[in-house]
């Protein structure tokens, strides 16, 4: 399966300054947006426009790099189960999700926002994804509902989120026994992403999960510019 870009996003053709004012095309992201960006100093900015990001969330050379297959595959995900696309913005990884879980799942594409709500139901209209529900969040909360979700995917945004610990073991409540969470995100060596000194490193990713109470692998994957970080229920 290979989504295709949605036709009034697509028109987004001027991408504008991300992070710190910097506008190379380089630094700009290709995920959701979930929350303000946390720098070491503490200091906080809102997320950039997200119509800017449009264009790079469905470019299809990102699939080259991206492989999202391979990334739900990571995922385990079965038949009738409930997964949440944390930060999904425009719906690139939706379709996949609703293949993986079947007629008899659900997914919940969460985003924090409006545009890039509006953008999901374009695409679930337009793709027929009868089980895939898009939902606006706060930045601070995922508002699960307790023991409710077996998978969770947070592509290219745990490093949008301020307080990740204390946002971790809200996701970790929502998991049913035997969940699951997967963080992909960008390597400080890649291209792609914001700047290196907003990025994560992996053992970052590790330890605020295992701090909010998961056991956590590096999953050794194909993937050329990200790692993979699985937290599950010990």
């Amino acid at each position: 399966m290979t989504p295709k870009a949605i036709p009034l996003l697509a028109l987004v053709t001027a991408l504008s300054g991300g992070c710190n004012g910097r506008s190379t095309e380089i630094q700009l992201e290709t995920g959701g947006s979930v929350a303000t960006h946390g720098h070491s100093s503490g200091s906080q900015h809102p997320f950039p426009d997200p119509q800017t990001y449009a264009t790079r969330l469905d470019d299809p050379e990102r699939n080259d790099w991206q492989k999202p297959e391979e990334v739900v595959k990571q995922m385990d995900c079965r038949p009738g189960m409930t997964v949440v696309d944390l930060g999904a913005g425009t719906g690139y990884f939706v379709g996949y999700l609703s293949q993986a879980v079947g007629p008899e799942g659900h997914v919940l594409a969460l985003d924090t926002e409006r545009s890039m709500v509006d953008a999901l139901e374009l695409r679930i209209e337009r793709d027929a994804l009868e089980n895939v529900t898009p939902t606006m969040i706060a930045s601070n909360d995922p508002a699960l509902t307790p023991a409710s979700v077996d998978r969770v995917l947070i592509v290219n945004t745990w490093h949008h989120i301020s307080d990740r610990t204390e946002y971790a073991k809200k996701l970790r409540a929502a998991l049913a026994p035997g969940g699951l969470i997967l963080i992909v995100d960008f390597t400080m060596q890649s291209p792609h992403g914001p700047p290196p000194q907003m990025r994560l490193t992996d053992d970052t990713v590790r330890r605020d999960l295992e701090s909010a109470g998961f056991a956590t692998e590096l999953i050794a994957d194909s993937l050329p510019y990200q790692y993979l970080v699985a937290g599950s229920l010990p």
